[in-house]
């Protein structure tokens, strides 16, 4: 059987070129990680020292160790590397194996019979850059940074929301693998339902060290054994598995994994096997034209579905510390909010083995770009080769993952062909074009015809349609954020919101911690090094000037209302995109994560800390939902009955019927309820049920908004929606008053008057500590109690400072 040894230990990198200096060299990991071991350069997650480290990405870094024999037990060694990072000449001894360019792709070396000194000598990936730039002609992007003309995670350049840490090294296991006769080169499952039953068709490709006789593959999956022989290289074995138990996404069924076990004979026994987890389920993209336009529905075993998405990206700007139990941690807070749909954007890499388990296991459904993003991409070789290579591998890597649900081309780069000015530039130049709708297809249809693909997000699905139509396929929204209010979120309602969101600063502790030193405001130094969207803060402001008075001066309240405006900002989005099932199929949030302490869209910090937005998540998330839109002609905070009309929607994404009685008022800023009714309402499952709201129940000008309360059969607490037709700065609201006490792990607020969106930032209590709820709305004599983890030593005058909320203008 083949015999692995790993290559972990032992290593040396070599700092900084022509000194001689030798470190120890950490394996999986990256040179920046090694230099911060050593204490060579400051943390460039911290302060402004980002700056103080670019020159790393420009200099050449070699590691080497020693390369023990293989001895004469196997008749062939062969050494493998997972992921090198990025451009490298490898040698033994000074003689070359191979030179590699691509971080997305394993590496393979027969070193039978060698041993001695192992070198794998990194290029800056600039000099790859430029050095390719110069070769095939300039292509524009997005960003400055060459990171189109090189096979690595283009964020390692930089991002409107992460830094420029250019990387280089061994960042993924490298081992000596042992064997004779044959081995395992690859397994293609295709994994399909067929009236009840999974079947399981294996093409196995093997390697042999010489011609010889038949090989015989045996699999087995479930308790169901088949075995298969083949004369060459490659060959079939098909499984069929009665009364198989569907792998469901989370919210619609349960997540059974089966194990699948192949094993290859020769004729004197074993000599090698191939185990993986799998989950079986049909998967269908729905993109007919219908009335509206052109659909993008995620279909799972005949179920339809509204996605409940989020963006994600590299958890770490240097990838190579991500853990297993990291990813675990990240993507069940994302199963927790209720997302069950991730889309791995394609600015990012293919991720590592631990990711797609989590998400098989958590039910979390994957939406996988493949890594093109923002920018034109040349198609002459060399890259073009290693684009083919890099999909042939990674998609066969993945197929056995029941999570993996679509394949996408690219982020953005149709669109930006269309709109921002590539295609005059281009002159006619190759950008990417024939990857998103000739290669990848091609590759998808090849190797894994049981998942969909599509060319591109947003994509409209042709080109006689513009790209980013919201009427066809998937949609970006991203002209609120930059240039509009959010409330115009409600404007449209695209088939498919891949893409849409605002942001906000991390939390505080996350910018104590990462400003050591700092006098925060808004436009401290360190606050605004970390904000690398253009115009960020500038943005931030615009949007908060339109519902509320900016404080000058009051860093803690323009953070309070920076992080709430991010919370109303999308839940405008999603909860109008939601009410408008089936039409809109889905929204994905721009961003579940961060990848180092910065000012973003994300729901979730850099330091790992749930920002308020991710609270929301939870409710908007959820199974099932209240919300108040306008429908109509008109504006409906004109007066009663002589405008658009005023509709409660229950959005029911449960199995069951959700029968209930809402219980509608009409209620003054003063806490008076001016007029009430209670309508029954009925939303069958997976539906969306709409009442109008009475005339008399409509609320007019600044002083009344309306309050629509409904009970979820799953239990908890009630529903609430809350319509206020008016811009908060204009809203005459009382001084907000409020008792606090202690509870057993939390605290209870009881409000005596409107307390408008009360926040505990329970990270002011403690760095460790976290609250488990957002913002939440309180009318006169309600009470709510926020639980508290990590507060090692409770107070009521500490909580009472830590509480925020919306105060009258002025």
């Amino acid at each position: 059987m083949r015999q692995v040894t790993p290559l972990t230990d032992g290593w040396i990198l070599h700092h900084p070129e022509g000194t001689g200096q030798a470190l120890p060299a950490s394996v999986p990991g990256c040179v920046h990680t090694d230099l911060l071991a050593a204490g060579l350069i400051p943390d460039p997650f911290l302060g402004r020292d980002e700056t103080e480290v670019a020159w790393v990405g420009r200099r050449t870094w070699t590691y080497e160790r020693d390369l023990p024999a293989g001895g004469s037990a196997h008749e062939r060694t062969d050494l493998v590397f997972d992921g090198l990072d990025t451009v490298a000449e490898i040698l033994l001894d000074g003689r070359p194996l191979g030179r590699v360019r691509n971080m997305h792709r394993s590496y393979r070396f027969d070193v039978t019979g060698l041993s001695g000194r192992l070198t794998v000598r990194f290029a800056s990936a600039y000099d790859e850059a430029e050095a390719v730039r110069a070769a095939v002609g300039d292509r524009p992007g997005a960003y400055p940074e060459p990171y189109q003309y090189v096979r690595k995670m283009a964020c390692s350049f930089g991002w409107d929301w992460g830094p420029t840490l250019v990387t280089a090294g061994i960042w993924r296991p490298v081992r000596l693998e042992h064997w004779s006769t044959a081995r395992i080169a690859r397994v293609r499952p295709l994994v399909t339902v067929a009236d009840g039953a999974g079947v399981v068709e294996l093409a196995v490709d093997v390697e042999r060290t010489e011609g010889g006789a038949p090989l015989d593959v045996e699999a087995s999956v479930g308790g169901v054994r088949a075995r298969a022989r083949f004369e060459g290289t490659a060959g079939t074995v098909r499984l069929r598995v009665p009364d198989v138990r569907l792998w469901w996404p989370r919210g619609y069924g349960e997540q059974p994994l089966y194990d699948v076990e192949l094993t290859l004979f020769d004729g004197e026994g074993a000599v090698d096997s191939w185990r993986r987890r799998t989950g079986f389920r049909t998967v269908e993209l729905d993109t007919s034209p219908d009335a509206h336009g052109t659909g993008f529905t995620l279909v799972v075993n005949g179920e339809r579905l509204f996605a409940r998405g989020v963006n994600w990206i590299p958890d770490d700007a240097f990838p190579s510390r991500i853990t297993r139990d990291r990813y675990r941690r990240r993507l069940e807070q994302a199963a927790a909010a209720g997302v069950d749909l991730v889309r791995v954007w394609g600015g990012g890499i293919y991720e590592s083995e631990d990711f797609y388990d989590a998400c098989d296991e958590l039910g979390l459904l994957v939406w996988q770009d493949f890594p093109f993003a923002c920018a034109a991409y040349p198609e002459e070789q060399p890259l073009r080769g290693e684009v083919e290579a890099e999909a042939r591998e990674n998609v066969v890597r993945l197929m056995p993952h029941p999570s993996l649900v679509l394949w996408n081309g690219n982020n953005e780069n149709q669109w930006g062909f269309r709109d921002w000015g590539w295609e005059p530039a281009l002159a006619g130049d190759s950008w990417g074009e024939g990857y998103y709708l000739g290669l990848l297809p091609r590759v998808v249809a090849e190797s894994d015809p049981t998942r969909p693909y599509t060319a591109g997000s947003p994509w409209s699905g042709s080109w006689l349609r513009h790209p980013n139509d919201p009427a066809h396929g998937t949609h970006h929204s991203w002209e609120v954020w930059n240039r509009r209010d959010y409330a115009d979120y409600r404007l449209d309602v695209p088939r498919f919101v891949a893409e849409f969101g605002w942001q906000a600063p991390p939390a505080y502790a996350t910018l104590l911690r990462a400003l050591p030193g700092e006098e925060l405001a808004a436009d401290s130094p360190g606050v605004l090094h970390h904000q690398k969207a253009a115009d960020g803060n500038g943005k931030l402001e615009r949007g908060l000037a339109r519902h509320f008075a900016v404080p000058e001066g009051d860093f803690d309240r323009w953070h309070y209302l920076t992080q709430l405006n991010q919370v109303r900002a999308v839940a405008a989005g999603i909860e109008h995109w939601r009410s408008h099932w089936p039409v809109c199929a889905g929204s994905v949030v721009w961003q579940l994560n961060d990848c180092w302490p910065v000012t973003s869209w994300s729901a979730i910090d850099g330091d790992g800390r749930e920002k308020p937005l991710y609270h929301e998540l939870r409710r908007l998330y959820a199974d099932r939902l209240l919300t108040v839109r306008t429908d109509g002609d008109g504006d409906a905070s004109a007066g009663r009955g002589g405008g658009r009309r005023l509709v409660v929607a229950a959005v029911n994404q449960a199995a069951e019927e959700w029968r209930t009685v809402l219980r509608l008022r009409r209620t003054a800023v003063d806490g008076r309820v001016l007029a009430e009714a209670e309508p029954r309402c009925a939303a069958d499952a997976r539906t969306v049920a709409l009442v109008e709201v009475p005339a008399e129940l409509v609320p007019v000008g600044r002083e009344e908004f309306l309050v629509a309360d409904a009970q979820d059969p799953a239990g908890g607490e009630p529903l609430r929606a809350l319509h206020f037709p008016a811009a908060d700065r204009d809203i005459p609201y009382p001084r907000p008053e409020f008792e606090v006490a202690l509870a057993p792990e939390g605290v209870t607020v009881t409000a005596r008057t409107l307390v408008r969106d009360l926040l505990l930032q329970a990270d002011r209590l403690d760095p460790e500590a976290s609250a488990d709820r957002g913002p939440v709305t309180l009318l006169p004599g309600e009470r709510v109690t926020i639980g508290v983890r990590g507060w090692q030593t409770p107070d009521p005058k500490a909580a009472r400072a830590a509480l925020y909320c919306v105060e009258p203008a002025g």
